[in-house]
């Protein structure tokens, strides 16, 4: 019986430690001691293989970054069931005619996966857009790629570009995105801090900020979080400062159809100098009202598409194909982007009259979705404590500026986005009226 029973431990499927193994093989005889022994043994081995899994040595490549300032704040407001103001997307439906479109590609079979550029017919359809609003050629073959988003964009035209040691300049307060990104591909990020109210750049100080390393300059324009614009001034002024160099520029223009007050956008692709040399982000979510399908798309000469193509293809593959059959169904009719700049316009001209009587200054807004505002006639505590006071005692939930500089300079300034429903900005003036 005793032989029986070491032939069953021994064979069965659990985990046996050696040790364990030669005091079963022993003549000593196998008692219900000898048992529980086994079972405890297998516990301590399955305590301490957790206790190494939790001490194994992982350097985090970014030590310094934690969870978006978006994430926080829009999670913040679910808690106290806060008016979300903070996270830039709207909350009202797009076009239904889109929907039923992207039912339709799914029902006419777009279901599998798509060219790793892009769906052909999209790419056309980007192509001329492009030529109808700048006058400019671009081949939808060779040099526009389809992309899960501007952020995926952005992330594969540095990664494509961006070797340790590199630098590159970007303009503060700027997108989250961007620092980390640079960081993580062993770049060096070189910071040009602009200040309120117009958020002006001073390209003497960017030209002072160029070394032997410089490898690329990012552009916002319309910008994130300011709403400030770049004239034809400021494009001329970067010309001249990359002109006989090898310098790159990434042109972050996904708010490019929310531009205000009868202003031009100022692309680089307006410029054959700069769109020679740049990569040109785009995004369907802004431009569409569904920034939850995350499509987007970048542009660029051959050259540097071929390049972007290399990491895109490893990074994602392919984006979401019955949507980008439906939206290049949507975006064959110019009017459907040509009115985003008005609808968008009355939007930030009446959340500026609801603001009006509030204690609350408000900063120029030349483009995008989002107003910033001073809040230094109301107190001086932290862009990050007043945000979060705004959101637990008045119940509207708002960014802090502060969260787009490296340094977390403090201006006492913060983001509010008016893509929303007219009521929903009412209801969170009435509630602001009373900060």
């Amino acid at each position: 019986m005793a032989a029986e029973t070491r032939k069953r431990i021994l064979t069965s499927g659990n985990s046996v430690l050696p040790w364990q193994k030669l005091k079963l093989t022993s003549n000593a005889q196998i008692s219900g001691t000898l048992i529980i022994g086994y079972k405890l043994s297998c516990n301590v081995l399955r305590f301490f293989c957790y206790f190494r899994l939790y001490m194994l040595n992982i350097q985090s490549k970014l030590p310094g970054v934690g969870t978006t300032i978006f994430s926080v704040m829009s999670k913040l407001a679910a808690e106290h069931n806060a008016i979300n103001l903070s996270q830039g997307f709207p909350d009202y439906a797009c076009d239904p005619k889109l929907t039923d479109l992207v039912s339709k590609a799914m029902k006419d079979g777009f279901n599998q996966y798509a060219p790793m550029a892009g769906n052909t017919f999209l790419k056309e359809v980007i192509a001329n857009k492009i030529e109808k609003l700048y006058n400019v050629s671009y081949n939808p073959d060779t040099e526009i790629t389809i992309t899960a988003g501007g952020t995926q964009a952005i992330f594969t035209a540095l990664a494509a570009i961006i070797n340790p040691g590199d630098e590159v300049i970007i303009f503060e307060p700027a997108y989250d995105s961007y620092a980390p990104t640079i960081k993580l591909l062993g770049g060096q990020v070189k910071i040009h801090e602009l200040a309120p109210p117009d958020y002006h750049i001073d390209w003497d100080k960017v030209k002072k900020l160029f070394t032997p390393n410089t490898r690329m300059i990012i552009l916002n324009s319309p910008q994130n979080p300011t709403g400030s614009i770049l004239s034809e001034a400021d494009m001329k002024l970067l010309i001249k400062l990359v002109s006989g160099t090898d310098i790159l520029i990434l042109s972050d223009e996904v708010y490019e159809h929310l531009i205000y007050d009868g202003q031009k956008h100022q692309s680089v692709m307006l410029f054959s100098e700069l769109r020679e040399r740049s990569f040109v982000v785009a995004s369907f979510g802004k431009l569409l009202h569904a920034t939850g399908w995350k499509l987007g798309y970048c542009i660029a000469p051959e050259m540097l598409t071929k390049e972007f193509r290399k990491v895109h293809q490893f990074n994602v593959f392919s984006v979401n194909s019955p949507m980008q059959q439906a939206i290049a169904e949507y975006l064959n009719e110019p009017d459907n982007y040509n009115r985003i700049a008005s609808f968008f316009e009355k939007k930030r001209d009446y959340f500026r009259q609801l603001m009006s009587d509030t204690r609350f200054d408000l900063l120029p807004c030349k483009g995008s979705y989002f107003q910033c505002a001073s809040y230094n006639t109301i107190g001086d505590e932290k862009d990050t404590d007043f945000s979060r006071r705004l959101i637990t005692e008045f119940g509207v939930a708002t960014i802090p500026v502060s969260a787009f500089y490296q340094k977390a300079t403090d201006h006492k300034i913060i983001r509010f986005c008016f893509a929303k429903e007219d009521s929903t900005l009412e209801m969170a003036a009435e509630k602001l009226r009373n900060v």
